[in-house]
C-alpha cells in the first residue's frame, strides 16, 4: 500500500488538533457583548458577511476572525461602540492565540505508524502563517512531516501548486482532513485521493450541500480508521 501514494497530506486544524469549538465560544461571547444592540442571530448573520467579504483581503485565521468582529461591532452600534467593548473583542482574539493545542485522540499514532512505514507526510492547511507555526511546535508533531505548507486557500490550483512544488503527480497524491470542501473534493477533481474525517464543528464556510461519493473517497470517523484503510491493521 506504501507504493499507492508518494505523499500523504494532512490538513491541520480539526484533522491534527481542535480548533473551531475554540472559534464558536469566542463567537458567543461576542454575541453577548452585542446584545445590548442586536440579537446573537442576527449578529452572527451580518458577522459572516462580513467574515465573507474581508477572506480576500484578510485570509483566514484568529487574527481575521478578530478584525471582521471589530467591523462588525462598529457597524451594528453605528461607531458609538465604547473603546472597553473593542479591547474586550480584542482580548477574545488573544485568548484564543494562547490557547494550549489539544490533539486529536489517536492522531500521534497514526503519524508514527506511517512515519515507520516509511511514507512521506506532508501538512496542508489554511491559516495565519505564525499562529500555525504555533499550533505544529506546541504539538511537536514537526518531527514527523516532510514538509509543511500554510495555505492562503484550498482550491483545485492551489494543490496543483504545491504538488507541483513536491514534484509528484496528483495521482500519487492522498489528502486527509475534516473539510469535504477544502481539503477532498478540489484533490478529488485533480485526479489525487482523499480521506475525509468529519469534525463535530465545522465552520458554515467549509460546509457544502452534497458530498459525492467518489471511486477515491473514503469517510472514516476517527484517525484510529486510517489504520485499516491503509492496509495497516494488526
Amino acid at each position: 500500500m506504501k507504493d499507492a501514494y508518494k505523499i500523504i497530506g494532512f490538513d491541520a486544524d480539526d484533522t491534527l488538533w481542535v480548533n473551531e469549538p475554540y472559534f464558536r465560544e469566542a463567537e458567543n461571547s461576542f454575541f453577548q457583548l452585542m446584545a445590548s444592540y442586536l440579537s446573537a442571530e442576527k449578529t452572527n448573520e451580518l458577522l459572516y458577511q462580513i467574515e465573507m467579504k474581508n477572506l480576500s483581503q484578510y485570509g483566514y485565521g484568529i487574527k481575521s476572525f478578530v478584525l471582521s468582529m471589530i467591523e462588525t461591532a462598529l457597524k451594528i452600534s453605528k461607531n458609538s461602540i465604547p473603546a472597553d467593548a473593542i479591547n474586550d473583542i480584542i482580548e477574545l482574539g488573544k485568548l484564543m492565540l494562547n490557547r494550549p493545542v489539544e490533539l486529536l485522540e489517536g492522531m500521534e499514532e497514526i503519524l508514527k505508524l506511517l512515519n515507520n512505514q516509511g511514507y512521506k507526510l506532508i501538512v496542508a492547511t489554511k491559516g495565519d502563517l505564525l499562529d500555525q507555526e504555533r499550533k505544529l511546535a506546541k504539538s511537536n508533531f514537526e518531527k514527523y512531516f516532510h514538509h509543511i505548507e500554510i495555505m492562503s486557500d484550498k482550491k483545485e490550483s492551489d494543490y496543483l501548486k504545491l504538488l507541483k512544488h513536491l514534484d509528484i503527480e496528483p495521482v500519487d497524491f492522498l489528502m486527509i482532513g475534516n473539510s469535504y470542501k477544502s481539503d477532498i473534493e478540489p484533490v478529488l477533481n485533480i485526479g489525487g485521493s482523499g480521506i475525509y474525517m468529519p469534525f463535530h464543528t465545522t465552520w458554515i464556510h467549509e460546509t457544502t450541500a452534497e458530498i459525492k461519493p467518489h471511486k477515491k473517497m473514503h469517510t472514516i470517523a476517527n484517525p484510529g480508521e486510517l489504520k485499516c484503510i491503509l492496509n495497516l491493521c494488526e
